[in-house]
């Protein structure tokens, strides 16, 4: 990922398993991580059972606010693709009960938005 879609904010993916070596504390036993995307400071995984967002918080990036999102609380979602001229493409998530999406997530050009949304279809359409 690059350092200026980084900070227009723009996640670009990560591997899998270097996500699970860093973040094994907040697998259940049988959950494994499916995509994973990082931004500057933060990171959102998608897993076999949930959505987790890591939100390092402060100027030090000391405190961490982890959010599990599970899938069946999702009511929808939607992915808008980068234009011919765009930079990034970009995710939007509804949690139940809420009006605004709740999680707005730009990806940047590295970033097959089709992988993402299929993940979704696969866990929130069952």
């Amino acid at each position: 990922m690059g350092l200026f879609s980084a900070l227009l904010g723009n996640a670009g993916a990560v591997n899998p398993e270097e996500l699970k070596n860093k973040y094994v504390q907040l697998l259940t036993d049988d959950e494994e991580i499916e995509l994973g995307f990082k931004l500057i400071r933060d990171t959102f995984v998608f897993t076999t059972k949930r959505l987790i967002t890591i939100n390092k918080q402060g100027i030090t990036g000391n405190k961490t606010e982890y959010k599990s999102v599970s899938y069946k609380s999702i009511s929808r979602f939607s992915v808008e693709t980068a234009g011919t001229f765009e930079l990034d493409a970009e995710l939007k998530i509804w949690i139940s009960g809420d009006h605004q999406p709740s999680i707005v997530k730009q990806f940047n050009k590295s970033v097959n938005v089709y992988d993402v949304q299929k993940l979704l279809a696969h866990h929130v359409c069952k």
